[in-house]
């Protein structure tokens, strides 16, 4: 048993991290580089204990569209025995639109099923598909705004009324609303130039009744890139931002640079642990952290990023 670990858990470039836990293993699934995807899209690795990783090669068939040529931010949920991976594909940072595949085991091989779960949006990414308590499916995405204040990249959610269809109805989740979420000054974008704000990633977690909802502002590569969150009394919304500020993780120059998209996942010993990618020192790459996350009356608490030897997981129940 490791009785410590320090961050990155998995050493290969490895980014947008997502966890899925499944008859107690682990599956881990990331926007990746060709060398250990193969001829696949997204690496999937799989673990004991969050800790010790093994890689298990490519998990989606890619498409045959030359325009879906990059792949990002892979999620992956079971429905009545079967596995649902939501993702993205498009060219470079353009054209990114929604599509779903299925698979018959976590780690895949994942089939497009041939459909774009939101065909009259021009650049939509980072799905994350969340099952309330009642059995309603939701989505929560990311897409752009051109109006209001603040514009660009912010989080919407819509219902799934089956696991390859949206209802067509997208709630705004949230908008930027701080100097800490700007991506780019001057950004040209759809034919004008704007101040541009990035809010991505979101992965809601209910707890005690209430959905707290995780996302990622700001720009993935600079050090202003961290991780907040904002509290709803249902899937829906309405939701809002306790305190401004990358109020779970932010930069620790020059130890780790813009860590964020997260996903959480139940540890092996019950705590909650908080997933996500960080560049190294030298910004070689994304690599996957975690960290303990701890539920307090005041909202989710992360003591992190961590880079030194922390305690592991528990692999029993912890009390």
């Amino acid at each position: 048993m490791t009785d410590t670990y320090t961050n990155p858990v998995y050493d290969g470039y490895f980014a947008d991290p997502f966890v899925l836990r499944h008859e107690d293993t682990f599956y881990a699934f990331g926007t990746g580089t060709p060398e250990h995807q193969g001829d696949r899209a997204f690496e999937v690795l799989r673990s004991p204990d969050l800790v010790h990783w093994t890689s298990l090669g490519g998990a989606l068939e890619r498409l045959p569209d030359p325009q879906a040529r990059d792949y990002w931010a892979p999620e992956v949920a079971c429905h009545d025995g079967r596995f649902y991976m939501y993702y993205s594909a498009g060219l470079g940072d353009k054209g990114h639109q929604l599509r779903v595949a299925v698979a018959e085991r976590p780690e895949g091989p994942y089939h497009d099923q041939g459909r774009i779960l939101t065909p009259d949006d021009p650049f939509t990414i980072d799905a994350h598909p969340f099952r309330d308590a009642d059995g309603q499916w939701y989505l929560y995405y990311a897409r752009d705004f051109l109006d209001g204040e603040r514009v660009g990249t912010a989080l919407v959610v819509d219902r799934l009324t089956d696991m390859l269809t949206l209802e067509g109805n997208p709630h705004t989740v949230l908008r930027a609303s701080a100097d800490w979420q700007i991506y780019q000054m001057g950004r040209a974008m759809y034919g004008g130039v704007y101040d541009w704000h990035t809010l991505e990633g979101p992965f809601v977690r209910e707890h005690g009744g209430r959905y707290y909802c995780f996302y990622s502002g700001g720009a993935w590569e600079q050090p202003n890139y961290g991780v907040s969150y904002a509290v709803a009394d249902h899937p829906l919304g309405p939701f809002y931002e306790p305190r401004e500020g990358p109020l779970l993780l932010r930069s620790v120059p020059p130890h780790v640079i813009g860590p964020g998209h997260n996903s959480v996942v139940q540890g092996p010993g019950g705590s909650d642990y908080i997933v996500y990618h960080a560049w190294d020192a030298d910004k070689t790459g994304r690599r996957m952290c975690i960290d303990r996350l701890e539920w307090t009356e005041d909202g989710p608490v992360v003591h992190g990023p961590t880079f030194t030897p922390q305690p592991a997981p528990a692999l029993r129940q912890e009390v």
